[in-house]
């Protein structure tokens, strides 16, 4: 039993930040007891859709929580639909504006459709925290919120960094950290995932459960993942990401997002996002960065789609982006008479109309970088104007295209 035991914690502490276990001795006894009695770990996670979408940044926790169904343990998700009208503070310099019921009924359904393609379905429970808070009455509102003190929460680097700015913080946010940790008084949790900005909020839930006398959940914190540009977190708003719905190939595909990935990545993506083991990990990194990249790349797209669509978005990369070549899926952009002016378009107009950039000013800065091309000739004068070619290719950087149509060619 104590060598299992010990099997099991090496395989919960990879991805797990220095000092992310509170307390490992803890864990260790649990673990010993849940073998002895044969009665698995409740392991809660509490998520809150605030947005209908997750990407790979979500599933670092995510991924944790499912390396403990695979150790025979019950992994309790708890969907936040109350927790996320009030919006975590964690982090915010401001308060979060404040969704309506109906915003988080429709984001949570495509959130739990998307978590199932990290999490089994069997050693599962599904819960929402509105089955719990909505039956409070106000006595048993005030009695959670007696838990806490101002001096308490002012501990916490983003309220008081508000306070002392001066910038508000509003009653409803002091009781969200209170509202998770009685989720882990409800569900009875042994075991509760987060990452390293929710330790605030864990420790809560220890403090909860004692007064309720249950024993204190462990705590485990992992790290939160870098996006694309190697500097900020991901983040869709950011536009540094990779969903989990994303297509294995083609302008957003997963695998070419991958392969853009700072090289200084690669170890945590590997260890954070995959399931192969360290040794071999080190032996990739050991070798040639974009083969590294590659293996990357292959792993996470066969996880999220499938093997045989992992073998073709490696094989249409090799073919687009090391020998030049044209991807099979170019989407097509007719061009609106409106922009024509004596049969000429500006090229900015033209970037930006064909969906390669956000808005005019994106498309002039990418112009200036030298990032566009037509048919291959580099185009670097925002004031240029084009006569348009129907079948010409428009391309800006490595992986966004557009094939230019005249009116005519949709008659």
């Amino acid at each position: 039993m104590a060598s299992e035991t010990e099997r099991q914690l090496d395989v919960i502490r990879r991805g797990v930040v220095p000092g992310g276990i509170t307390t490992e001795d803890d864990l260790r006894r649990k673990l010993d007891r849940a073998l002895s009695e044969k009665r698995p770990l409740r392991v809660k996670l509490g998520v809150d859709p605030t947005a209908p979408d997750i990407h790979l940044g979500h599933t670092v926790v995510l991924r944790k929580l499912r390396q403990f169904q695979e150790l025979g343990h019950t992994a309790v998700l708890i969907i936040g639909d109350y927790t996320a009208m009030v919006g975590d503070p964690s982090g915010r310099s401001k308060t979060r504006p404040q969704l309506t019921y109906a915003d988080v009924e429709a984001n949570a359904e495509t959130y739990v459709n998307q978590v199932s393609k990290i999490l089994r379905s069997d050693r599962l429970e599904v819960v929402r925290n509105g089955d719990w808070f909505r039956k409070m009455t106000f006595l048993e509102v005030l009695r959670l919120a007696s838990k806490m003190t101002v001096a308490r929460m002012l501990e916490r680097d983003d309220f008081a960094k508000r306070y002392a700015e001066g910038s508000p913080v509003a009653i409803h946010e002091f009781l969200y950290c209170l509202m998770q940790g009685q989720d882990s008084v409800e569900v009875k949790a042994d075991v509760e995932l987060g990452g390293t900005d929710q330790t605030f909020n864990l420790l809560v839930g220890r403090n909860l459960q004692r007064d309720a006398d249950q024993e204190p959940q462990v705590c485990i914190t992992t790290p939160i993942l870098p996006g694309l540009d190697g500097v900020e977190k991901m983040s869709k708003s950011l536009g540094n990401h990779i969903g989990v719905t994303d297509p294995p190939t083609g302008e957003n595909g997963m695998f070419g997002k991958v392969m853009s990935i700072p090289d200084s990545l690669m170890r945590d993506y590997y260890i954070l996002l995959t399931d192969l083991p360290l040794a071999e990990v080190d032996t990739l990194l050991a070798d040639h960065p974009r083969d590294a990249k590659v293996r990357l790349a292959t792993e996470i797209v066969a996880f999220y789609h499938t093997p045989e669509a992992a073998a073709a978005a490696a094989a249409e990369f090799d073919r687009v982006f090391s020998q030049g070549q044209l991807p099979d899926d170019i989407p097509q952009y007719t061009i609106d008479p409106t922009d024509l002016e004596d049969g000429t378009i500006w090229i900015v107009r033209l970037v930006a109309a064909a969906g390669l950039a956000s808005s005019n000013s994106e498309a002039r800065r990418l112009v200036k970088q030298g990032a566009v091309s037509l048919n291959d000739q580099r185009i670097d004068d925002i004031d240029a104007r084009i006569t348009p070619t129907p079948g010409h290719i428009l391309r800006v950087g490595k992986r966004k295209f557009a094939q230019i149509l005249m009116p005519e060619d949709n008659a």
